[in-house]
């Protein structure tokens, strides 16, 4: 178990370069697209997006909660945890901040907090954040990342003895974590990892994350491959979940401009993205082999097509459901550019949203992402809910949004957990030897 747990990242260098939550449940899927008719795809795809996206989930979440679960929170202040005399223990020196997915509230987390509780101990305090409830996730994510940034730095300044800190995202989650470490971070030299939060960043860990954006069956495959609705996607998008939508498909700002998630590839204008990745000591990334109908398996795994092979059916002793992983070491290359043939890709896609205009600007970018994503090293672990009762709630069974219906997903669960707590322990010995030298 801890030799498929304890990996090594191969030291940071400098890289100055340039949701649903819910099931597929379409009652009338079409496959032929002759049949489908212009206002059957559109009801079916608004269906489609209000239900998976979580609107028709308002009245099953209504209570939001933010808390430290290593110390009790009283009217936003943090108390430090006490033994059963009364003493007062340790503070916790490692921040843990969990960022939930769209259209979504921090008590998405509250199995995975008790959990992580449980078993990472008292120098963690466990953090979920608060500021991108619900209908807030649909700014955009620039702006959840901005304001997760402001929340982050507000954590950090109330207590003084953090020294690490660490990110645990699900879904679109992911992407808004990416934004805001980018904004939280700090180059110290280019021999020595940067800060985030003026803390040492050590892990940075995804669940079912669409780093790559959504497209098509292949990465949102609750569309089913039917092309009027693989068409009608993308101008759509915006309509259910505003600006976020248009950043998802890649379509956002002028056609000569770089689309958001592309720039966040990068050592961008607006934040050095690509560094501030890098300076985490592990990124991990768990992805979801088949039965998720919000993110596809490619775009959560950060490979290409031909990348994609059959999972194992067994799962690894201890964790049910989580099936493989693979430690991929960084790729040297130019990393990722936005060149001319992706600008007039990306109009075309805009002004006449074919299928075809869209799948070429899509497979442009998409390879652009993956070159400056993979100059880091990230460890993949596959996760495949075929054998539990409710495979096709695997978005929501990866992180156990629900204990009664989501409770697949405990062994993934348990694997994040022991994950961090080796990189922790991991982290530990590197410093000692280190200080030793």
């Amino acid at each position: 178990m801890a030799s498929l747990l304890n990996y090594t990242t191969p030291p940071v260098i400098s890289l100055r370069r340039n949701a649903n939550l819910g099931s597929n449940n379409n009652p009338n899927p079409n496959p032929n697209p002759n049949s489908c008719s212009s206002s059957s795809c559109c009801h079916a795809f608004s269906w489609a997006f209000s239900n998976c996206f979580g609107v028709n989930d308002i009245w099953k979440r209504q209570r939001l909660r933010a808390h430290a679960m290593s110390a009790t929170r009283t009217h936003g202040s943090f108390i430090s945890p006490t033994d059963a005399n009364g003493v007062k223990d340790e503070e916790p020196d490692h921040l843990l901040v969990l960022v939930h997915g769209i259209y979504a509230s921090p008590s998405d987390w509250r199995y995975v907090e008790s959990e992580l509780k449980r078993r990472l101990g008292r120098h963690f305090l466990i953090y979920a954040s608060s500021c991108n409830t619900y209908s807030k996730t649909f700014a955009g994510i620039d702006g959840a990342g901005k304001r997760l940034a402001d929340e982050v730095r507000q954590v950090v300044k109330s207590r003084e003895n953090l020294k690490r800190i660490s990110f645990l995202a699900h879904s679109l989650g992911g992407l808004i974590a990416r934004y805001a470490v980018g904004v939280l971070y700090t180059r110290v030299d280019d021999k020595t990892a940067g800060l985030i939060a003026g803390l040492e960043a050590i892990s940075f860990i995804t669940l079912a994350t669409p780093h790559l954006g959504v497209r098509g069956n292949k990465q949102l495959p609750f569309l089913l491959g039917v092309p009027m609705l693989e068409k009608i996607a993308a101008p759509m998008a915006p309509i259910f979940v505003g600006r976020t939508g248009s950043q998802l498909f890649l379509t956002d700002g002028k056609p000569d401009r770089p689309p958001l998630l592309l720039r966040m590839t990068t050592d961008a204008e607006e934040s050095d993205f690509i560094s501030a990745l890098g300076a985490f000591k592990y990124r991990v990334l768990y992805a979801n082999a088949s039965y998720d109908h919000m993110v596809g398996r490619r775009t959560s795994s950060i490979r290409r097509e031909s990348e994609l092979v059959k999972p194992p059916l067994q799962s690894l002793d201890g964790y049910k459901h989580v099936v493989d992983v693979e430690y991929c070491p960084p790729v040297e290359s130019r990393g990722s550019s936005f060149p001319p043939e992706a600008a007039r890709a990306k109009e075309a896609a805009q002004n006449v949203p074919t299928t075809q205009n869209t799948l070429e600007y899509h497979e442009i970018m998409e390879e652009e992402m993956i070159r400056g994503l993979q100059q880091l090293g990230w460890k993949k672990v596959d996760v495949s809910f075929h054998s539990s009762l409710w495979p096709f709630f695997a978005h929501n069974n990866i992180h156990v949004k629900d204990e009664w219906f989501h409770k697949a997903g405990a062994g993934v669960v348990a694997h994040v957990a022991d994950t961090i707590n080796q990189q922790e322990k991991q982290h530990q010995s590197s410093s000692l030897i280190t200080a030793s030298l």
